[in-house]
C-alpha cells in the first residue's frame, strides 16, 4: 500500500534571526516544519540555516513597517509568528511603527492567507503605563486580537540564554568596572525566563496545543529583585563587585545622556519600565496561562547561567572553582 507523504507546515517567523528567533527556529526545525525567516537583512541571517536540514530554513526580506513586504512574506503560510520588537527607538524604528502598526500588519497578512498567528509581546504590556514601550506593546496586542480573535499571545519576562542582552551585558561590565549600578536601589522584581522555554511554548502553539484567544504570561521558576540577579551573576563569574544603588533622579539624568548614543545603554523609557515589577500576575497563574500551565517545566537561572557566563570569569573555562562552603 502506497504511503502518502504530507508536506510539512510552512511557518513564517518575523524576527526569526534575532535572539529569541533563533531558538524558536531551532524548536520548529526539530519538529520538521518548513520555516521562512522574515527579517530586514536576510544577508545577515545565514546563522539560522544550520539550525535545520538543508533547504528547511529560508531567510527572506521583510519589514513590518512596509506592508507589501509583509504580505509577500506570508504567501503560502500555514502559521505566522511575530517576534519583532525594539527596546529603544532609533531612526524609523519607532515604538508605534513596530509594536502597533507592525503587529496589525502581520495579523492582517496572516488572516488574508488563513494562517494561524502567534504574537510575542512582553510582560508588563499595559495601555495605561507611563512607559511608551509598554503602552505600544499593549496596543499591539489589541490590534492582533481585533484582527484574529483566536491568536495566541505570549508575554515573556526578561529572556536569558547564551546570546541575551541582560546577563551578558552586566557580566561584561563586571570585567572592567569595580561597581555595578542598582537603579532605584535594585528592588524591582523580575522573573527571568529561559529563552528555550519560551521557544518551546511558541512551537507548541504552532502544533495546535495552545488555546487561542488568550494572553499567556511566561516567567521562570524564581522571582528575583534586580539586586539578586546581579548577585547571582557575580557568583557565577566569581567576581566581587560593589553593588551601588542609583536613585531614580540620577538614573533619569544618566539616561538623558546615554539615550543620545546610537546604541544606548539606558534610556528614560527603560528607567520608567524599571519602576514596575516584571513578574507573572496572580490572575495568569490561577488560570494556568503560564509555562507550567502549558506543561513546560521552566529552567532556573542557576542551572543555565554557568553554561554561558563562564567566559566572563578571570581565567574563563580554566578558572579553578572555589570550594563550596
Amino acid at each position: 500500500m502506497t504511503e502518502i507523504l504530507q508536506t510539512p507546515k510552512l511557518v513564517v517567523v518575523f524576527g526569526g534571526s534575532g535572539f529569541v528567533g533563533r531558538h524558536v527556529v531551532r524548536a520548529l526545525a526539530k519538529r520538521g516544519y518548513r520555516i521562512r525567516v522574515a527579517c530586514r537583512r536576510p544577508d545577515l541571517a545565514g546563522h539560522v540555516q544550520p539550525l535545520g536540514n538543508v533547504g528547511q530554513i529560508q531567510p527572506v526580506q521583510a519589514n513590518v513597517r512596509v506592508r507589501w513586504s509583509v504580505d509577500r512574506a506570508v504567501q503560502g503560510a500555514d502559521h505566522v509568528i511575530n517576534l519583532v520588537a525594539v527596546l529603544h527607538e532609533s531612526g524609523r524604528q519607532k515604538f508605534p511603527a513596530v509594536h502597533e502598526f507592525g503587529a496589525r500588519a502581520v495579523a492582517e497578512a496572516a488572516r488574508s492567507v488563513g494562517a494561524g498567528l502567534t504574537h510575542i509581546s512582553a510582560l508588563g504590556a499595559d495601555a495605561d503605563s507611563q512607559s511608551h514601550y509598554a503602552r505600544t506593546k499593549a496596543l499591539g496586542e489589541k490590534a492582533v486580537l481585533e484582527t484574529i480573535s483566536d491568536a495566541v499571545i505570549f508575554r515573556p519576562s526578561i529572556n536569558f540564554g547564551p546570546e541575551d542582552n541582560f546577563f551578558n551585558r552586566f557580566a561584561n561590565m563586571a570585567r572592567y568596572s569595580p561597581v555595578l549600578p542598582l537603579i532605584g536601589g535594585g528592588l524591582n522584581k523580575f522573573q527571568p525566563v529561559y529563552v528555550a522555554d519560551v521557544a518551546e511554548a511558541v512551537a507548541r502553539s504552532v502544533d495546535g496545543k495552545v488555546a487561542g484567544g488568550q494572553i499567556y504570561e511566561l516567567g521562570g521558576p524564581q522571582v528575583l529583585t534586580f539586586k539578586e540577579c546581579m548577585q547571582e551573576l557575580l557568583a557565577v563569574i566569581e567576581r566581587e563587585r560593589l553593588l551601588v544603588p542609583v536613585p531614580w533622579w540620577l538614573a533619569n539624568l544618566q539616561a538623558s545622556i546615554l539615550g543620545l548614543l546610537p546604541n544606548p545603554l539606558l534610556t528614560k523609557d527603560q528607567v520608567m519600565q524599571l519602576r514596575e515589577h516584571n513578574i507573572v500576575s496572580d490572575e495568569a497563574a490561577k488560570a494556568s496561562r503560564t509555562l507550567t500551565g502549558l506543561g513546560i517545566q521552566p529552567q532556573a537561572i542557576g542551572t543555565i547561567l554557568p553554561s554561558y557566563l563562564w567566559r566572563f570569569r578571570a581565567a574563563g573555562q580554566f578558572q579553578q572553582r572555589k570550594p563550596a562552603v
